[in-house]
């Protein structure tokens, strides 16, 4: 039993003795020509170690190489497709011992690492030669599925370990390149033939990103094959997730994607693109959706996504050159345009300290200039179906869209909607090349209600009724005092049975033809505001009106009703907000009103609309009445005299 235990103490000194003697035993050069000659016959590429070299025993056997140089292909751009500061090989013992070399880990440390594709299409990270005849007249999938790796080829490693340096891939046909810094990686590859996974992190533009890649398989990657690929990305910025299949030497992508994120805002602003947003605007957001890349098509199916509280459906293609061009048809639920507004387009600045509530307050336009430029920066041509619609106060029903944009001109085209009541067509055309941008309207309107649509468009309530209104205005500028300054075009519209609220003409019409009579009212009592406890019936109400520099002179204004008949015509001024109105009014004589055959209007006297348009007043211009009622007294002696 002694002597057993004897040698067995003197066989495990013996393996002792010659782990510490396997420096001097095998000559660090030795084996770092097994390792050169190895990554050369499989790659055709040089490995060059220009720092000093050394083999350390514990604990484990690891070759440590420094400033590590891995060449480039020939027609690369740089000498080196990988350079790093040094390289650990972990190479298991008995490998050792039987003159066949294995790679058991790599460790390596602050690498530079160049990926590229050529203008032909080569990659510089196909390194292995495929074995095999090849079909030439195969498809590329064919052509794939029968090479395969010199025989006896693969390596089989633990992991793979990265620490510092730096990714950068660059693309020599779109003239792009991209680069990611502070590599922390862990990969593992237990052969060619199977799956790769690697986890860890990078750094991108200064913004730290997770990432866990699994790879089918190393080998179908390194000679150009077909390969599935899962890729979980997690930042502050964003998640992404894809899982699909990547072909054509890397430049074919297709499978399922899925990203989201917290704010547009930041994740523009982390590529150095501002959005001036509003707080609630552009921030939450996610999509999901078949995705297939390739060349410079980028084609989404399937697609759903969410952007704040609005809610997308459909398909989408995008091609990214220079200026990105969108393709798209999409279903866009309930569509509140609103909260993505520039705030210079929101309703007109109040001013002074008094509530809404308790004063009308002036319209002052804003001078703050708009931003367009953004307009330049794609193209699309997109088809939108919404359940609703709501832009400002204005609120449709089921709306269809066409969205064109070409060369910074943004066409959106209303193909059909229904609103307060109606429907509706209309067009806006938004020049935006340069400033200042030019702006043309279109839109007509069947069967509204008007008090609705002019409270929601104008915050305008006075008109009740139902009828047709037709809009053609341009303009022009880089703010809303500037597109209201720059007004040209027409409104015209026809109401029927309905009523202007805020005044009783007919009540003031012959309270003012009692006072011309001598009735002893008091003129200053005609004279007053609006009120909307009085209106005025009209049975039917037609009017058009040009403007000119925002300004309408050239009007006309018809109001029928079983009492009264109205016309006017005056100045609207809508860069100084003020009104200046005459309409001359008539008391029907018959009490049959409308359906008497009587076509006299009786005591006629007109009435001013005048003051800001926030608190316009409405009095009767007596001045005018009287003269006239003077004429005709006179011309009635006149005829006494020769009669």
């Amino acid at each position: 039993m002694k002597t057993f235990a004897k040698v067995i103490g003197f066989l495990l000194l013996g393996i002792v003795a010659l782990i510490v003697a396997l420096p001097f035993i095998i000559p660090v050069d030795y084996i770092f020509k097994q390792v050169t000659q190895s990554v050369e016959q499989t790659t055709g590429r040089t490995l060059e170690i220009k720092g000093e070299k050394s083999l350390s025993v514990f604990p484990k056997l690891t070759l440590e190489l420094n400033d590590v140089a891995f060449s480039n292909f020939k027609q690369g751009s740089q000498p080196n497709m990988a350079a790093m500061e040094q390289l650990a090989i972990h190479i298991p013992y008995l490998s050792v011992l039987s003159g066949d070399i294995k790679l058991e880990k790599f460790v390596i440390k602050n690498p530079n690492i160049l990926l590229e594709k050529m203008p032909n299409g080569d990659v510089n990270w196909q390194l292995v030669k495929a074995t095999g005849v090849q079909d030439e007249s195969a498809t590329p999938s064919k052509q794939g599925g029968s090479q395969g790796l010199p025989e006896g080829l693969d390596i089989q490693l633990g992991e793979v370990a990265v620490y510092g340096g730096s990714f950068t891939y660059i693309d020599h046909q779109n003239n792009t390149s991209q680069k990611v810094t502070d590599l922390d990686l862990a990969i593992q590859l237990p052969s060619l033939k199977k799956d790769l996974e690697l986890k860890g992190a990078v750094t991108y533009l200064a913004e730290k990103f997770e990432l866990d890649v699994m790879l089918a398989t190393p080998e179908k990657l390194l000679l150009g094959q077909d390969f599935t690929l899962k890729t979980a990305l997690d930042s502050r910025l964003a998640k992404l997730n894809f899982d699909g299949l990547v072909t054509k030497k890397m430049t074919d992508f297709s499978g399922q994607l899925e990203l989201s994120g917290d704010s547009v805002k930041d994740l523009l602003k982390w590529q150095n693109q501002s959005l001036d947003a509003k707080e609630n605007a552009f921030n939450q957001f996610a999509v999901s959706a078949k995705m297939h890349f390739a060349g410079q098509q980028f084609n989404l199916k399937e697609l759903t996504a969410t952007l704040d509280e609005l809610a997308i459906k459909g398909n989408a293609n995008i091609t990214l050159t220079d200026i990105p061009n969108i393709t798209a048809k999409l279903d866009l639920g309930m569509l509140n345009v609103n909260p993505y507004l520039p705030e210079s387009i929101d309703v007109p600045k109040d001013t002074g300290t008094e509530t809404a509530e308790s004063k009308p307050q002036p319209i002052v336009w804003d001078e703050t200039a708009i931003d367009l430029s953004a307009l330049n920066s794609v193209n699309a041509d997109i088809g939108i179906v919404a359940t609703g619609f709501q832009f400002k106060e204005i609120k449709l029903g089921q709306t269809e869209l066409a969205l064109k944009l070409k060369n910074g001109t943004a066409q959106l085209g209303l193909n059909k909607f229904k609103a307060y009541e109606g429907n509706g067509t209309g067009q806006v055309v938004l020049v935006a090349k340069r400033a200042p941008y030019k702006m043309n309207t279109s839109f007509s309107f069947e069967g509204i209600q008007a008090e609705p649509l002019l409270t929601d468009a104008v915050g305008f309530d006075k008109l009740m009724g139902k009828g047709e209104l037709t809009i053609a205005l341009n303009t022009q500028g880089q703010s809303q005092k500037e597109f209201v300054n720059a007004l040209h075009g027409s409104i015209g519209f026809g109401f029927k049975d309905g009523a202007v609220k805020g005044a009783n003409i007919a009540a003031m019409v012959r309270s003012a033809e009692q006072l011309i009579n001598g009735g002893g009212l008091d003129a200053k009592g005609l004279e007053k505001g609006f009120d909307n406890a009085e209106k005025t019936d009209f049975s039917a109400l037609t009017g058009n009106f040009q403007f000119v520099d925002g300004v309408s002179k050239q009007n006309d204004l018809s109001l029928k009703s079983p009492l009264i008949r109205v016309s006017g015509n005056g100045d609207i001024d809508l860069p100084a907000a003020k009104i200046n109105y005459r309409l001359v009014t008539g008391i029907v004589d018959s009490i049959e009103g409308q359906g008497t055959q009587d076509k006299s209007t009786g005591f006629k006297i007109p009435i001013r609309l005048k003051g800001p348009l926030h608190d316009v007043q409405v009095k009767p211009d007596i001045g005018d009445a009287a003269k006239d009622k003077a004429k005709d007294k006179i011309k009635d002696k006149l005829k006494n005299l020769f009669n």
